[in-house]
């Protein structure tokens, strides 16, 4: 199951999307697009929180609204992280994420640590988690499917992560 939520910050509105728990992350990990953004606490266990760019959109055109309903976001869905003050979200690009066979269901690495960005988190805003909560729906997509339907649609299917 994944969590679909919309934030409304920018028009017309963007979709931040997370998996239930550490194995929906798993196929996340395993199935993203090369478009997407992928978000977490730095250090902490945390939510996997993705925001799919829009062709021809790259990770620096990311508006600020957005890039703080995303941290907002995996913070919230982190039992430490949520209790913490001051905290540091990382997001990447989906291709910079590094999965090998050694890691814990859901873990993941960097390829390359100068493309991870970094943004700041003071404390939860409970105005910007209401509003996104509202808009909250619960999608079992096949992950795989979409993928090799996005592939043929683009024409490439080279793009393999794993």
């Amino acid at each position: 199951m994944v969590y679909y939520f919309e934030s409304n910050v920018v028009q017309p509105p963007v979709t931040l999307f997370m998996g239930f728990d550490k194995y929906e992350n798993e196929d996340l990990i395993k199935w993203g697009w090369p478009e997407d953004v992928w978000f977490h606490v730095d250090k902490v266990s945390s939510a996997h929180v993705y925001l799919r760019l829009r062709t021809g959109q790259t990770i620096d055109d990311i508006p600020t609204a957005v890039l703080e309903d995303a941290a907002q976001l995996v913070k919230a869905n982190s039992i430490t992280g949520n209790k913490m003050n001051d905290i540091e979200i990382v997001y990447t690009m989906w291709a910079n994420l590094k999965k090998t066979p050694a890691m814990e269901v859901g873990q993941v690495g960097f390829h390359k640590e100068r493309e991870v960005r970094k943004i700041k988190v003071a404390k939860r805003v409970n105005d910007i988690m209401n509003r996104l909560n509202k808009t909250k729906r619960e999608e079992h997509p096949d992950f795989r499917a979409e993928r090799e339907q996005r592939d043929r649609n683009d024409g490439n299917d080279s793009d393999d992560f794993m």
